[in-house]
């Protein structure tokens, strides 16, 4: 009797019919393939035809991963842009803030033109001032109104000379020193300067209140013709400041004339001019004659130029 280890697999059916079904199938896949290889070469058409079959028959599973592919990129992308929020922001924020800082500068730069043009045109005025100078400091809480200028009697200013900006009077030179001047402001409450209506001849009298408000006192009393918005000017009359300047714009109406807020507001102003006196022969006629015109002098008080007024009148 044979030995178990020499019987050979092929006694079992199952396993030899395996390996033949796998020898057919081999067989078959090559005869298979040449035959197409052979159809290629001979009927090309037949290849692209086997081709698009093959391909309408994926298209259901392309779509579908197609989609899903889709649908996870955006998912990704917007889990991304939700994780970058907080950075995004952050740059957005500073860039918001640079742009506020250079509007900012912008805008400063302007202000700084305009205040330029308004010196260039300040130095254009038709009577020359003997000197353009900055205004160096304001007593704001004094219940007096002065002011100081960084020039002096080193250059060539005098007493009694009218200060203006470029938007209108400021004041009067009260005292000269070496390099420095102190003018008494037009809202200081002994200051008065004889002023009109810009657009006709109404005149009057605008005296400080130390509170930033000039009072206009009317020459002649009767009917009122002053109205809120009304721009007064220098008259002229006194002989220190040229006619036509501007001093206030009317803003409420009282019983001896109205309010008038200042125009040249001096906390406002960086530069000043000091002209020369309008009309130096008239107010030397008014400090030797009494009865002549009265224009308040730097020393004068109130209550003494409507004294003078009332003399002179």
């Amino acid at each position: 009797m044979a030995s178990s280890s020499s019987r050979r697999s092929g006694h079992s059916r199952r396993a030899q019919f395996s390996l033949f079904t796998g020898y057919v199938a081999a067989i078959l896949g090559a005869v298979l393939g040449l035959a197409l290889l052979g159809l290629s070469f001979w009927q090309p058409q037949w290849a692209g035809f086997m081709r698009g079959a093959a391909s309408d028959a994926t298209e259901p599973a392309g779509q579908t991963t197609a989609v899903t592919r889709s649908r996870g990129q955006g998912f990704i992308d917007s889990i991304q842009g939700y994780l970058r929020a907080g950075s995004q922001n952050s740059k957005l924020q500073e860039e918001i803030e640079v742009a506020r800082i250079k509007l900012a500068e912008s805008e400063a730069i302007s202000q700084e033109n305009a205040r330029l043009r308004a010196l260039l045109e300040l130095e254009q005025i038709d009577d020359k001032p003997v000197v353009v100078t900055r205004l160096i400091s304001s007593s704001a809480t004094s219940a007096r109104r002065y002011a100081y200028i960084g020039a002096g009697r080193s250059d060539g200013l005098e007493v009694g000379m009218p200060v203006r900006s470029s938007r209108g009077v400021v004041g009067r030179v009260l005292e000269v020193g070496s390099s420095t001047a102190r003018i008494l402001l037009l809202t200081d409450s002994e200051s008065i300067l004889p002023v009109r209506r810009a657009k006709d001849e109404v005149i009057g009298l605008a005296q400080g209140r130390g509170d930033g408000l000039l009072n206009i006192r009317l020459v002649n009393l009767g009917i009122n013709p002053l109205e809120v918005g009304d721009m007064l000017v220098t008259s002229g009359t006194g002989g220190y400041y040229r006619p036509g300047v501007s001093v206030g714009i009317v803003s409420e109406i009282t019983d001896e004339g109205a309010l008038a807020r200042l125009v040249a507001d001096p906390a406002s102003a960086d530069y000043v001019a000091v002209g020369k006196i309008w009309v130096p022969e008239a107010v030397i006629a008014a400090d030797s004659d009494p009865g002549a015109p009265f224009e308040a002098g730097p020393e004068s008080t109130s209550e003494e130029g409507a004294a003078t007024q009332e003399t002179g009148q």
